[in-house]
């Protein structure tokens, strides 16, 4: 019997198992090109991350120069070297973009500076040509920096002693009052090595070494229990300005990294600053600086510190400081130069349309601080809310509405989240027109010490540490008052060993202090 032929529900039904076979593997196969698709945008942006902390590694290692720009600036210098060596005397033109040629223009040099005065007279006393006699008609004056060398010196001070003829007493000056007693330094001899210590970057042994190629023969040890005991002179002028600086309304504040030796192991301790600098809003108030060393790096450093101070704190977004904020009674000023820092990190490798508009709109509002600083507060609060204000609320909205929709690993997304998240304290500068915009106020005070810390490396002990902390907050307080600092520290120590009476600690502050020989005389009665 023949077989029956199959049937048209037979035929629909295999052509239905086929499609679905066909559909069943068209899905696995977009299931598996979505999954490669993943694991590529993964792999892409694990190669962008890896690419971004080289470039960071890169500028913290080489800072902003290239290697290009500093080939270009050396070969510059070897050009400028073979010029001034083949052509010693020239006057060199400065050509302009209208093409005309004017001569360079003398500089003057600091008037503060000690001047030597040579007078130069003609060796005839009278005319050479005729023989007549010379009258005077004006004179020519020219200005030639010249270097002193450092000398060091023996001060020798002698007392003679004298007997009384008829009782047989003896008279003799009282000894003079040391910084350190039976020490063999001046106090300007110790000002100098602290200043080359902490203001210079020196460690004790680069010192001696430079004092013995002056013929100067002495120990490193020396040097260092001389400085320490001199800094202890400066604890009182040290505890007035953290005094003082607690009382103001603003603060800003950083802090870095600071190892210090311990039996056994080595402390990951910090070295905070606080600075008080209101100059930016036409502040007469004087700019001062203090730092303080801890044992490890935690809010709760900050909160002893501070203890009493009602006003606000610009810092950065370290979560220690979250804390501080929780009173009430210190408000949070966010630093914008963080937020710029984040986005050119991510702008300078891989540039995009995104990060090209965040970057102008941040240094628009840059160049307007720019024009108003110096400015009394009620005219920049003014200029910032009629010209920044729209520029920050345009920057927000970019954060908001672009940064929502990118992968929250991307770094750009990390670098919006950042801003976001506390975006009430970057907004606050445009209430208050003596707040800064960025802590880099902060940040200044900080550098100086993290370049020394490559020369030294660590504190031996906690004490070495606060006697650091003290010794940089005179010097850095001095140099916000526009005063030298290592004559300050000579006088004052002078003074204080002296029995300064505490009730005039003010006058020794470095905004208040006067040299001796420009104080004013008593008057005669």
């Amino acid at each position: 019997m023949s077989e029956q032929a199959p049937s048209i529900a037979d035929f629909l039904a295999r052509i239905a198992l086929l499609e679905a076979a066909v559909s069943a593997r068209d899905t696995t196969i977009a299931e598996r090109d979505e999954q490669l698709r993943r694991e590529r945008a993964e792999a892409a942006l694990c190669i962008q991350r890896l690419q971004l902390r080289i470039d960071r590694f890169n500028r913290k290692a080489f800072g902003r120069s290239s290697e290009k720009l500093g080939q270009m600036l050396l070969e510059l210098e070897d050009l400028e070297t073979d010029f001034a060596a083949s052509v010693p005397v020239i006057e060199l033109p400065i050509v302009a973009d209208t093409d005309k040629v004017r001569v360079l223009p003398v500089r003057k040099l600091n008037p503060n500076l000690p001047r030597k005065r040579i007078v130069r007279e003609p060796s005839c006393a009278c005319c050479p040509g005729c023989g007549g006699d010379l009258r005077a008609m004006g004179q020519d004056s020219e200005e030639m920096l010249d270097l002193v060398a450092q000398a060091w010196q023996v001060i020798e001070t002698i007392r003679p002693k004298y007997s009384c003829r008829t009782c047989d007493k003896i008279i003799q000056a009282p000894a003079p009052a040391k910084a350190i007693a039976r020490g063999k330094l001046s106090y300007a001899a110790l000002a100098h090595i602290m200043m080359a210590k902490w203001g210079y970057h020196l460690p004790f042994y680069r010192q001696v070494q430079m004092m013995a190629a002056k013929g100067v023969d002495i120990e490193r040890s020396t040097l260092a229990r001389s400085a320490g005991y001199a800094a202890a002179l400066l604890d009182p002028i040290y505890n007035r300005i953290r005094e003082i600086g607690r009382t103001r309304t603003k603060i800003h504040t950083d802090d870095t990294r600071l190892p210090i030796l311990a039996p056994g192991k080595t402390h990951k301790g910090a070295l905070w600053v606080y600075v008080a600098d209101d100059r930016n809003s036409g502040s007469q108030e004087p700019p001062i600086a203090w730092y303080r060393a801890t044992m490890g790096r935690a809010g709760e450093s900050v909160m002893t510190e501070l203890a009493g101070f009602a006003g606000t704190l610009q810092a950065d977004g370290f979560s220690g400081y979250n804390q501080i904020y929780k009173g009430g009674a210190i408000r949070e000023a966010a630093c914008l130069a963080h937020l710029r820092r984040k986005i050119f990190d991510v702008h300078d490798s891989q540039p995009t349309e995104l990060s090209t508009t965040a970057m102008a709109g941040i240094q628009a509002i840059y160049r307007i601080e720019e024009e108003i600083r110096g400015l009394p507060p009620a005219e920049r609060l003014a200029a910032r809310r009629r010209r920044s204000r729209p520029l920050v609320r345009a920057l927000r909205r970019q954060l908001m509405r672009q940064g929502n929709g990118l992968s929250r690993h991307a770094d750009i997304a990390k670098a919006f989240a950042y801003g976001t998240k506390r975006w009430r304290a970057f907004n606050r500068f445009l209430y208050d027109g003596q707040l800064e915009p960025d802590n880099l106020i902060a940040e200044r005070a900080i550098r100086g010490f993290t370049v020394g810390r490559r020369n030294w490396l660590f504190s031996g002990n906690f004490a070495a540490a606060e006697r650091s902390a003290v010794v940089l907050s005179i010097i850095e307080t001095c140099k916000l008052c526009g005063v030298d600092a290592e004559a300050y520290m000579a006088d004052v120590t002078e003074r204080i060993q002296n029995d300064w009476p505490a009730s005039r600690w003010d006058e020794l502050m470095p905004w208040n202090w006067v040299r001796r020989h420009e104080m004013p005389l008593p008057l005669a009665a």
